[in-house]
């Protein structure tokens, strides 16, 4: 008798493998290390499939056995259960945080390893080519002397403005006064690769980094709320990143604070970022306007907060309260030159929002500074880059570029 198989059992069975191959490979990047029984703990797969998965991932080169992690869970009463890590010299991705006065370019490795960075600055008044020009050379430079056989996944750019998610283009960075920008392939057509570029807004990835591997560790809601000259916020819900219908949620900046207020670059009258934007608190410390890229410096080294200081801090807090009232996160990050504006005026921000927030939501939220310091926006980048490598590992290195660094010299 001849057995039938059904159609598309071995597809199945191949893209459930692949599956569990990635998110073993995602445990991994986010612990940096961990035990196989963890894996099996965490997956709810048996061990022998956990060891055909590790063993698949060491064979492509992109995790490595070691030593059993201490105090990590035993394997019956035998000996500890092995570790694994990521490889030293596994795939790696470049991550571009362009800022407005700044760009800072580094190649970062799983478990968001920096290998090698480099910053330039970048006119704000520039065109779109020469911005990209200049990137493409801080990339060449962070790849001078990567061995012929690492493996490049691809290219994730962080920016300040308004990024569509179906295609990266850059709709709106109005501090760089760009419209309708695809900056992803002007960085390509300035190097001379054909790899994946992956684009999205500077809170948004700020929020993704500070949740995988930053302060937010396992907090499923959080609000990263960052100050670049401008004003915008990353949302995580329930795990997930809320994007919007396009790819423009966040724009907490052009919330209605003051309808009396002053005119905002948008258009509007009376944005928060007119009150707590890097203009508004330049001219609250009567910082000089060619110094307001580097507000966070600035505040950095300033002494005793001024009465329109403390102020601004209360319309910080009073914004804040808004949103807390609407998403109700566990957490608020403060980023940018927000974490140098709180170390000055703390108490008056949580006041503020103590006097705005619902008492509900008041009640379990906390207010931090981000895990990663400055680097929230380039580490997200990383990740974003990185996430085709865990949605199907084999898939991304099939398409991974080698040689990158001979190329690139050449």
């Amino acid at each position: 008798m001849t057995t039938r198989r059904r159609p598309g059992l071995g597809t199945n069975q191949e893209l459930a493998r692949r599956h569990n191959l990635g998110t073993v490979l995602r445990h991994v990047h986010g612990a940096g290390q961990i035990s196989r029984a963890e894996l099996t703990g965490l997956m709810g797969l048996n061990r022998s499939t956990i060891a055909a998965l590790v063993n698949e991932l060491e064979a492509l080169g992109i995790t490595e056995r070691a030593l059993p992690v201490e105090g990590a869970p035993r394997q019956g009463a035998g000996r500890p259960s092995a570790g694994v890590r990521v490889a030293e010299r596994g795939p790696f991705v470049i991550a571009v945080d362009l800022g407005v006065d700044r760009a800072v370019v580094a190649r970062i490795g799983l478990g968001g390893r920096v290998l090698k960075r480099a910053e330039a600055p970048v006119r704000s008044d520039g065109e779109a080519w020469q911005v990209g020009a200049a990137v493409a050379g801080l990339i060449r430079c962070v790849v001078e002397g990567v061995p012929d056989a690492a493996q490049l996944v691809g290219i994730g750019i962080s920016v300040p403005g308004l990024v569509r998610s179906s295609d990266g283009l850059i709709r709106l960075a109005p501090n760089l006064e760009w419209h309708d920008v695809s900056f992803g392939g002007i960085v390509l057509a300035a190097l001379g690769l054909d790899v994946p570029v992956s684009i999205a807004n500077d809170a948004d990835l700020g929020a993704l980094a500070e949740h995988v591997r930053g302060v937010a560790v396992g907090v499923d809601d959080l609000i990263y709320v960052s100050g670049n000259v401008g004003v915008g916020a990353g949302v995580i819900t329930g795990g997930v990143r809320l994007e919007g219908a396009g790819g423009y949620a966040g724009e907490v900046g052009h919330l209605r604070f003051n309808p009396a207020g002053r005119e905002c670059h948008c258009g509007n009258r009376g944005c928060w970022e007119t009150e707590v934007g890097a203009h508004a608190i330049a001219e609250a410390i009567h910082c000089p306007t060619d110094k307001v890229a580097q507000l966070d410096e600035v505040l950095a080294g300033f002494g005793e907060p001024s009465a329109a200081l403390r102020d601004t801090g209360t319309a910080l807090g009073h914004g804040l309260a808004s949103i807390v009232n609407v998403f109700n996160p566990r957490q608020v990050v403060l980023g940018g030159y927000f974490r140098s504006l709180y170390a000055l005026v703390g108490p008056q921000v949580e006041a503020g929002l103590a006097d705005g927030a619902l008492p509900a939501p008041l009640e379990s939220v906390t207010l931090t500074l981000p895990g990663l310091g400055s680097d929230s926006s380039l580490l997200g980048a990383a990740e974003i880059a990185l996430e085709p490598l865990f949605v199907d590992p084999v898939a991304a290195l099939g398409t991974a570029l080698v040689g990158v660094g001979t190329r690139l010299a050449g």
